[in-house]
């Protein structure tokens, strides 16, 4: 199978586990999965890509740098049990404000045993209690501020996206990163350094962005309000982000105030953020990455390197908050 990947260009997939995984309908549903939560069609320039593109991506991140198959399975379907719309659940179903936008991982198990997943890795040997435990796998994943395949996949994919960079650009970063000990490590700190400033320009603009606080925000209010009147089911939240707003479209000219949700959905620039004048109040996630480099023979983090940007840790670790108030 050759997949053409918008950053790493063909993909050959030969592995009979990884195509039969790939093939499967809880990998094939999430080519219906906006990775962002939602990109207005109506928006000049939108831009997206779905969780299926990422989980391909994470998977052959993971091949490139030989990890062992077990991880790279992992990788692949690391993001299964996300429901329409991505992290905009956590809003809908309120768990956590926000904060930590965790509620696919919370499911993750549930949801992956009641699928065909466990069924085809067993046709492999492979164990799928193992397969499902992050602890074995730590190029798989990482907690923040730390570097893993999941989060160098996401990042630059989003930076190609929206043309921060080039796939060549990208290309290199990827080519910069060796493994040591298990964790990923920039070659030189001055790279280190330019996809730090990169993930930070993402996180300021679309990831802990206002844009990106009113998505959540519009997205959470609609589908809300479609669930309180019944329109769909909880259940629909795991189908497709397409199956869910054909489900509720057929609403919107006997309702108004459902119209009126997702018009604001499909409407990003009218709300405002102030403290002192707002509707409501709402934390998004907020992300950075302090990679590992070689320097002088030693591995350290950036900030051990430039004091600076230890600062800059510590403040975009931090859940970002907005007060929104509705302009329209």
């Amino acid at each position: 199978m050759i997949f053409t990947d918008s950053i790493y260009g063909p993909i050959e997939i030969i592995e009979p586990v990884i195509l039969e995984l790939i093939n499967c309908p809880a990998l094939q549903r999430l080519k219906k999965i906006d990775q962002g939560g939602y990109t207005t069609p109506y928006q000049p320039g939108g831009r997206k890509f779905s969780r299926f593109d990422h989980s391909v991506g994470v998977y052959w991140l993971l091949k490139k740098f030989a990890a062992p198959l077990e991880e790279q399975v992992a990788g692949l379907i690391h993001d299964v049990s996300h429901s329409a719309f991505s992290h905009c659940i956590d809003y809908v179903l309120n768990e956590g404000n926000g904060k930590q936008q965790s509620h696919q991982d919370n499911i993750f198990k549930s949801v992956v045993k009641k699928s065909e997943i466990p069924k085809i890795l067993k046709k492999y040997q492979l164990e799928p209690s193992y397969i499902f435990n992050d602890f074995y796998f730590p190029l798989k994943e990482q907690p923040l501020p730390d570097l893993c395949a999941d989060r160098i996949d996401y990042s630059l994919r989003t930076a190609v996206c929206y043309q921060y960079i080039t796939s060549q650009e990208a290309q290199k970063i990827i080519e910069n990163l060796t493994i040591n000990n298990n964790r990923w490590v920039f070659s030189n700190w001055q790279m280190a350094q330019k996809y730090a400033e990169l993930f930070l320009e993402l996180n300021t603009k679309h990831y802990a962005s206002q844009e990106g606080v009113i998505m959540h925000q519009t997205v959470r209010d609609y589908l809300r309000y479609a669930l309180n009147n019944n329109y769909i089911s909880q259940d629909d939240l795991y189908t497709t982000d397409d199956e869910v707003l054909a489900k509720i479209a057929p609403f919107h000219n006997q309702d108004k105030k459902l119209l009126n949700w997702f018009t604001k959905m499909n409407n990003p620039q009218g709300y405002k953020n102030n403290p002192r004048d707002y509707d409501v109040k709402i934390y998004l996630k907020s992300r950075i990455v302090d990679p590992l480099c070689q320097i002088n023979g030693q591995v350290k983090n950036l900030s051990g390197i430039i004091p600076d940007w230890k600062g800059v840790v510590e403040n975009e670790s931090k859940p970002k908050v907005y007060y929104l108030k509705s302009t329209s």
